[in-house]
């Protein structure tokens, strides 16, 4: 387990949707996306409904402002396009019934994580790129700030993806796009906490609906509902296990191949240094990287290297 610092806290397209029915349509779209997701994904398993709180108790909707730690800035955004690879690490008993950065309660047996820029709460899916196994988040906390890592799992979703014991596991993380949008317009629809939307939505005795609504009657009476439909579920699903997976650091990537070459040349103390170019979203970049490396231990020692270098935007790949 690795410590980690955790930083101060720092619809016109419906016009005629209240904003409860609004927020009540978008919540039962969330939770079908989800079960959907996950019941696709687990080889038609389908998840049981969990109970409890979604946010917790006070969990609130958050991106956040700028923010440094130990002379870093991090940037947060909502980034719905994410998908890396890095090392995972988890936390647990630590930090244990303390509040995450956006006012919930951290429970080291539910399926949460601590991301550095994700919007919390928002849905991730991280897998174990060594076995395979492939589990489904809720990010609700910053971090982690210890060594590289790209993100910091409870101490049950290690266990769900076999890495507790070991400490820290090549990963990839990706953002469930259609459900984190859902939950976020939702809580931006409440406004406030939990606690808050559930009140909202408690209150509301009956809505007028127009002609061309989904529901039938004009006079729907509104389901009280909360986000804990969207909790994730506590198994993990086997995805199939390829490449080598090899451990890098990631000096930088130019659309100038003669950038890349300059930085390349200035890295060659630190290791074997190779220029490997790559299509995203039809421009090519070239990518300089340091290694393959044997270790996570050595992996963290040439990134202090390459970043005492001046390359300040190094990085822990894997691929």
């Amino acid at each position: 387990m690795f410590n980690r610092m955790v930083p101060p806290l720092n619809g016109n397209s419906f016009p005629m949707f209240s904003r409860v029915a609004l927020a009540s349509l978008v919540l039962r779209l969330c939770v079908i996306l989800l079960l959907g997701f996950l019941t696709a994904c687990g080889g038609g398993r389908a998840p049981s409904r969990p109970t409890g709180t979604m946010g917790g108790e006070g969990g609130y909707y958050k991106v956040g402002k700028p923010y440094q730690i130990k002379g870093d800035w991090y940037y947060p955004k909502e980034d719905y396009s994410y998908d890396e690879t890095g090392i995972a690490s988890w936390y647990g008993a630590d930090f244990h019934q303390l509040k995450t950065a956006n006012g919930e309660i951290y429970n080291k047996n539910e399926l949460t994580a601590a991301h550095k820029t994700l919007p919390m709460p928002s849905l991730a899916r991280v897998t174990n790129l060594d076995n395979g196994r492939s589990i489904v988040v809720r990010v609700n906390d910053r971090g982690p700030f210890s060594g590289a890592r790209v993100i910091d799992v409870s101490q049950r979703s290690a266990q769900l993806l076999g890495f507790e014991k070991r400490g820290t596991a090549k990963v990839r993380v990706q953002v469930l796009a259609d459900e984190s949008k859902a939950i976020a317009e939702a809580m931006r629809t409440y406004g406030g906490s939990s606690q808050e939307t559930n009140a909202l939505v408690a209150s509301a005795q009956q809505v007028q609906q127009p002609t061309s609504s989904p529901f039938t009657s004009s006079n729907a009476s509104v389901e009280v509902m909360t986000l804990d439909s969207v909790k994730p579920v506590a198994e993990y699903v086997q995805m199939p296990v390829t490449g080598k997976n090899q451990i890098f650091v990631q000096a930088g990537a130019f659309t100038n191949i003669g950038n890349a070459q300059k930085l390349q040349q200035s890295l060659k103390k630190t290791g074997v240094v190779n220029v490997v170019d790559a299509l995203v979203k039809g421009v090519k970049y070239y990518r300089v990287r340091v290694g393959p490396l044997d270790s996570v231990a050595l992996a963290d020692k040439t990134l202090k290297k390459v970043l005492g270098s001046g390359a300040d935007n190094a990085r822990i790949i894997v691929d």
